[in-house]
């Protein structure tokens, strides 16, 4: 994606040679009613409900979620496109769709779709469910411990805890943003994609995506459709066909023809396919590593801040008309701090206590310090992303595991209050850390820092309802959701809530040898990362992540080959072609996502109304 790196870097330079803001000198800034549209929202809210599915589906499976920021703002493009000359035909386009509307709708997408993944509905929310008891480490079942979900609590629970995010780190985004300049490349990334939507050459290309996506989003879902005639019983159809035979396929070694993965694939690089104790060592290590970057860079910028208005005088002298401008704007629609201090505290207040009587074994009192904890997290979090890219979300979620799990006691529900605690802090922290990287995107993109916080808060919103309905569809559609070795193993639900079982039991619960064999590989996992960042660069590409080679332990191989398939597919597509490979690649691979995730609404729709496959096909041994 050279194109697109190259823009990013062209964005971050901010020389008067490249200076964006100059294609869009002639514009006005709409004001905010006309960047927060009705159509903006209608538009959002539909790939919302599309992109909760996805990041469902890819939790249920794998619990790998690609970024779709990308996809969000092309597809959002695309829809406003089609409304606004459907209104101009008829005469009755008032608005005209900008850039700042394209924002709006990215980051209301993001954050709903967010909560997809940070509700843990394929982690810790689900890891407090009987289904995933039963196959714990240790059998913890008792009732206390376990809490199975329901429509009702799991939506109240998002609307109590998720917008705390939200208000943790707002007084700091002007620090952030543009004192500290934080980078935070996939928000930088996409808003130069934005950018270039709306410039007229950029609009024709946008176009051509656009109509690659669609192809893309139609052969996937045709083909999720197709094969789904033939799933009648258990390991049947496609998914269980024994591509290197059927030893193979008993070892879970096969490519069970997965749109979404082969377009995964082609979005990750390379070693994420090629790599609980490699998961925790490769955490920690990259959790230390991203924690003293972002401790020597603020020290760094501390150090460099000036003592007077007259050292500062000289480097304002030199700033760019990019700079200039988006600095003009961002500062302009300022969030009041004391609005900000005022909402976390209120909304803090209702959560001490309500979300007690969703979880009786977390007391008032954890979660009290759990907020008073967690906009530090937050804080330490969203500066790391905003250097490395790298959210440590999931890192924080399994500290406050370990942490309020044994405050409970395993006496008192400790399973069910560090799993509960878990989701507290990682809702607050990747909330916090995603409007953030959206303010980013505003920046760069002259969105009113008022219009991207509301627009947040509305995907938010949307989000608390929209995740535990999609979820709710999966769980009252598919009979076998979270049983290992199904088609939805939720592969991460069991990792979590043995780690609350670790954490209130000690090493007691665990298995002969078990220990020996966590300490070899915690330490092979930090060997390998230590290699990986000490080998020069031709050498460390090749060396694969310790995370994602932990994953196939889990669920087995299948996902790997599909990703590896979707690899190789990108590699020799710029082999032949570099330039249509990097415009058109990452669109070929959302509408793969797309089309295979959105098929799983009306899977779970048919499955609901009883409305059986027609056939089944299987293959066994001849003898």
């Amino acid at each position: 994606m050279d194109n697109y790196e190259k823009g990013v870097a062209e964005q971050e330079e901010g020389g008067e040679g490249t200076a964006v803001e100059r294609a869009f000198e002639w514009q006005r800034v709409p004001p905010l009613r006309e960047q927060l549209t009705a159509r903006a929202l209608a538009v959002s809210f539909l790939l919302s409900v599309m992109f909760s599915v996805i990041v469902m589906k890819l939790n249920l499976t794998t619990g790998i979620i690609p970024s779709l920021n990308v996809a969000a703002g092309l597809l959002g493009f695309f829809f406003v496109k089609l409304w606004t000359k459907a209104l101009q035909r008829a005469g009755l386009l008032r608005t005209p769709f900008t850039r700042q509307e394209n924002t709006v709708i990215q980051a209301s997408v993001t954050a709903a779709s967010g909560l997809a993944f940070s509700g843990g509905f394929g982690s810790y929310l689900f890891g407090m469910s009987s289904v995933i008891a039963k196959q714990a480490t240790k059998l913890n079942d008792s009732r206390n411990n376990i809490k199975d979900p329901n429509l009702g609590w799991m939506i109240g629970f998002m609307f109590v805890v998720s917008f705390l995010g939200l208000f943790t780190l707002v007084p700091l985004r002007k620090i952030m943003i543009i004192d500290y300049k934080l980078i935070y490349p996939s928000g930088t990334a996409t808003a130069y994609l934005i950018n270039s939507f709306h410039t007229p050459q950029g609009e024709k290309l946008a176009g051509e995506q656009v109509g690659t996506l669609c192809k893309s989003f139609a052969g996937s879902f045709l083909w999720g459709f197709f094969q789904w005639f033939y799933t009648a019983g258990k390991d049947c159809g496609f998914r269980a066909f024994p591509t290197f035979g059927l030893k193979a396929y008993e070892n879970r070694f096969y490519f069970d023809f997965s749109a979404t993965y082969v377009g995964v694939g082609m979005i990750c690089p390379h070693i994420v396919f090629t790599a609980v104790a490699l998961i925790l060592g490769d955490g920690l290590y990259n959790f230390l590593k991203v924690l003293r970057r972002t401790t020597s860079s603020i020290s760094a910028v501390l150090k460099g801040l000036p003592i007077s208005d007259d050292e500062r005088a000289p480097k304002n002298l030199a700033i760019s008309f990019d700079d200039e401008r988006r600095t003009e704007v961002f500062v302009r629609d300022r969030i009041p701090p004391w609005v900000a201090y005022g909402c976390y505290v209120v909304i803090a207040t209702l959560s001490i206590s309500t979300v007690p009587l969703i979880f009786p074994p977390l007391k008032w009192y954890h979660i009290l310090v759990a907020h008073v904890f967690a906009p530090v997290a937050a804080f330490c979090n969203a500066y790391g992303f905003g250097l490395t890219d790298w959210s440590l979300v999931s890192t924080y979620g399994k500290l406050a595991i370990f942490v309020f799990g044994a405050w409970a006691g395993a006496d008192h529900g400790g399973v069910l209050a560090g799993l509960a605690a878990c989701g507290l802090m990682m809702i607050v922290v990747a909330t916090a850390s995603d409007l953030m990287q959206n303010f980013k995107t505003g920046y760069l993109t002259l969105a009113s820092p008022r219009s991207m916080f509301a627009s947040h808060v509305i995907g938010t919103a949307m989000g608390c309802v929209i995740a535990p309905c999609v979820f709710w569809l999966f769980y009252k559609a598919f009979d076998d959701i979270g049983i290992s070795g199904s088609q939805y193993p939720a592969p991460n639900a069991p990792i979590y809530r043995d780690m609350a079982i670790l954490g209130i039991d000690g090493f007691s619960s665990l298995p002969k040898h078990c220990l020996s064999l966590f300490y070899l590989f915690f330490a092979l996992a930090i060997a390998i990362n230590l290699a990986k960042d000490v080998s020069p660069n031709r050498i460390a590409r090749f060396i694969p992540i310790p995370m994602a080679m932990a994953i196939p332990f889990y669920i087995g191989a299948s996902f790997a080959i599909d990703m590896c398939i979707g690899s190789v597919i990108l590699y020799v597509w710029t082999k032949m072609n570099k330039g249509k490979a990097s415009a058109f690649g990452p669109a070929v691979a959302s509408g793969l996502i797309c089309g295979d995730g959105m098929w799983g609404v009306p899977q779970g729709v048919l499955a609901l109304a009883q409305v059986n496959p027609p056939m089944c096909m299987k293959f066994v041994h001849g003898e």
